[in-house]
């Protein structure tokens, strides 16, 4: 009974604080932290410790001036940029190159990929995939540069559309088919990457599906269409809410290689525009405006879309 007594009486153990598990936590894999060190090191630097400088979208800015010491004006720059007259066009082409792109050119690498995965030669397979996905490991400096010899007159394509009657002398010159260029040469030089990441999802498909599914009389247009495109649904949605979040983003590099001012009105894009009034023109102050405004409508378009797919019961990216 004393034994009992005592045992009550004596003070128990303190249990660990939530900070020492953490602590230990950290101890006990501090190798995987050493490894990830670099990476943290490198958001830090290039993407966070930049955050800082978006200040300069609500102050006055003066050259050789610290940004805190720049008197704060508001949303100045923010009125200045909604009212200038090429603002509302540069957002509309912006949207409507960025929209070309995503419903036209998103379905290709998702059939190509479908197709592709029907394909059991082995050794051909790997050369129309190798064939195709060299062209995203070319900056569009170089890939850009090489469709406009082959659109400029005297190019390769320009005399080919030539022989059906076309004037291929105006391809990069005509504002009603810049668009389509833009969106065609976009489609050509990505969409072997981005089919990479469907063949990815497709190895993980069960195979017993298709061997019941062959037992059941399917044949491979059927076994592709009601077992590997639901297969990869999950990939497609995630891909899409993450395009969502890019709809403002045309492609800079692209465009700036491409474009020319006899089509700035159809071609001329945010990023673009960013660049001219930023670094040509020196008005640092609006063109960080304008970098804000499409990041804030770009995060607001990412997380509206992830709601909504996440309503529609499909998985989401949180």
């Amino acid at each position: 009974m004393s034994a009992d007594i005592s045992t009550v009486l004596a003070p128990q153990s303190a249990k660990p604080s939530k900070l020492r598990l953490l602590l230990h936590r950290i101890w006990k894999m501090r190798m995987l932290y050493v490894l990830l060190l670099p990476a943290i090191i490198f958001f830090a630097v290039f993407r966070y410790y930049p955050y800082w400088g978006l200040s300069l979208a609500f102050r006055d800015f003066k050259p050789a001036t610290a940004i805190a010491d720049m008197t704060w004006i508001g949303f100045e720059h923010f009125e200045r940029l909604f009212s200038l007259p090429a603002f509302s066009e540069v957002f509309m082409n912006t949207l409507i190159i960025s929209l070309m792109k995503l419903f036209i050119g998103m379905p290709v690498p998702i059939i190509f990929a479908l197709l592709l995965n029907e394909i059991r030669f082995a050794l051909f397979k790997r050369g129309v995939q190798t064939v195709t996905l060299f062209p995203h490991f070319l900056s569009w400096v170089v890939y850009g540069g090489i469709m406009v010899l082959f659109l400029a007159p005297g190019g390769i394509i320009a005399d080919l559309v030539g022989a059906f009657g076309i004037n291929g002398n105006t391809l990069l010159v005509d504002t009603r088919l810049f668009r389509g260029i833009l969106v065609v040469t976009d489609i050509m030089k990505g969409f072997g990457f981005s089919a990479i990441l469907y063949l990815a999802a497709m190895t993980s498909i069960d195979t017993e599906l298709y061997s019941a599914a062959r037992v059941d009389g399917a044949n491979r247009w059927q076994q592709m269409r009601f077992i590997t495109l639901p297969g990869i649904t999950g990939v497609i949605v995630i891909v899409l809410i993450l395009n969502m979040g890019q709809i403002l983003d045309a492609g800079f590099e692209q465009v700036f290689v491409m474009y020319n001012p006899a089509v700035y009105s159809v071609a001329d894009i945010i990023d673009t525009y960013t660049y001219r009034i930023g670094l040509v023109e020196g008005k640092f102050a609006i063109a960080t405006a304008l970098g804000l405004f499409k990041g804030i409508i770009g995060f607001i378009l990412i997380v509206a879309s992830n709601q909504f797919v996440k309503r529609l019961g499909h998985s989401t990216l949180w």
